[in-house]
């Protein structure tokens, strides 16, 4: 069996191997989770990917090339984003991948692009560890410990009486381990109690046992660390057993995917963000009125970091062809690839997030963020972020 594996990942690797140009339209993989609990995000991130591609192309792609997003769904788990990364390596020969949508997929599947020297932008990516996989690694997705703080400052200003906050994280998900022990430390610093730890999974849909013991602990706030799906449940189970104290979720319920699933009983929870649609620069005034016009509401953070992470790679492209004085179509795909990720690190971007520079290590550094509330619309399945004051 081994010998078998060994033989297997040789015969991958050789096959990436092959000296073929780039072509046009200029291949750009899109991995995200279209399928499972996770499509929550990756419906958006695709979104976000389609508006970039349209308005890159309109303004005639890399210097006249236009470019083509090759979708591969990752579903929700390791297996699946590993499988996704390798058909577009192998088989589709794209010059560079964004995603995976989660952090513990990008554990499992980023080594493999980093290995065949294929460059990967993590669009979503926040968990600590995720930029240092390897020098093919890169994101434009803040990590969690530049975000996450800031939501709870926030919830003290709107309440400067709490003291003891219940912790909930799904246990099952690499993302959500690495937000809580940010979450945890950063209440602690806030010279809060942490009454207790609450353990769940991001399959489960029934919360009594957590909820039950919460309210038990008559606590001031709950910090949750958990993905739409089943971070909606549980905050609508929260208020529907009675809790009336305050609700901050993390990066996962950056998601209006989750309103449906929580309805009004999301209405007040506190989400710190690395995007509002409102934010004012030439970039974002760009992007959301082509968003609105094709899918008719605002676009949420997965879709603008889904944005900014192909216009970074088209950026970068653009920075290869006025270096080399080649056009990208015509280079040796494997050359592009290598010449394409010295450009994507190191560089400075404009983007819907704001100005973002990636450093050598592929790790962001973000000026601005944000922190808001949500609030459910009548119809209890449509709500919006409303933008909470500095």
């Amino acid at each position: 069996m081994r010998i078998f594996v060994v033989l297997a990942a040789s015969l991958f690797f050789a096959q990436t191997a092959f000296a073929e140009p780039v072509g046009s339209p200029i291949p750009v993989g899109i991995a995200v989770g279209q399928t499972t609990n996770v499509a929550l995000f990756g419906e958006e991130q695709v979104n976000g990917a389609k508006v970039a591609e349209k308005m890159i192309n309109e303004k005639g792609g890399v210097n006249g090339t236009p470019i083509k997003l090759v979708f591969q769904d990752t579903g929700g788990d390791e297996a699946g984003a590993i499988n996704a990364f390798q058909n577009l390596i192998s088989r589709d020969k794209v010059v560079a991948i964004i995603g995976p949508t989660l952090s513990q997929q990008a554990f499992a599947a980023n080594p493999i692009a980093n290995q065949a020297k294929v460059p990967v932008v993590g669009p979503s990516n926040t968990a600590k560890g995720v930029a240092q996989i390897g020098e093919y690694v890169s994101r434009i997705s803040a990590p969690m410990t530049l975000v996450a703080p800031n939501a709870l400052k926030r919830a003290l200003a709107i309440n400067p009486n709490v003291k003891n906050v219940a912790v909930v994280y799904a246990q099952d998900d690499a993302f959500n381990v690495s937000e809580t022990g940010i979450f945890q430390e950063a209440i602690k610093d806030q010279g809060l109690n942490i009454a207790m730890v609450q353990k769940t999974s991001v399959k489960d849909t029934d919360f009594t046992t957590q909820v039950t013991a919460i309210l038990g602990a008559n606590v001031d706030m709950v910090v949750m660390s958990c993905l739409a799906a089943d971070g909606g449940n549980m905050v609508k189970q929260l208020r529907q057993f009675g809790y009336e104290g305050l609700i901050v979720g993390g990066n996962g319920f950056n998601s209006p995917n989750m309103y449906p699933v929580c309805g009004k009983e999301c209405t007040g929870v506190i989400v710190a963000q690395a995007y509002s649609p409102k934010a004012d620069n030439a970039e974002n005034n760009a992007f959301v009125p082509v968003f609105k016009e094709m899918f008719k509401k605002d676009p949420a953070q997965f879709s603008a970091q889904a944005y900014t992470s192909v216009k970074v790679v088209v950026d970068a492209l653009s920075e290869v062809e006025k270096n080399s004085g080649k056009k990208v179509a015509e280079m040796d795909t494997a050359e592009l690839r290598t010449a394409l990720n010295a450009a994507i690190i190191s560089s400075t971007y404009e983007t819907p997030l704001g100005e973002i520079v990636l450093d050598a290590d592929g790790e962001i550094t973000q000026k601005t963020f944000y922190v808001s509330q949500i609030k459910i619309a009548d119809d209890g399945k449509t709500g919006a972020m409303e933008l909470l004051p500095e």
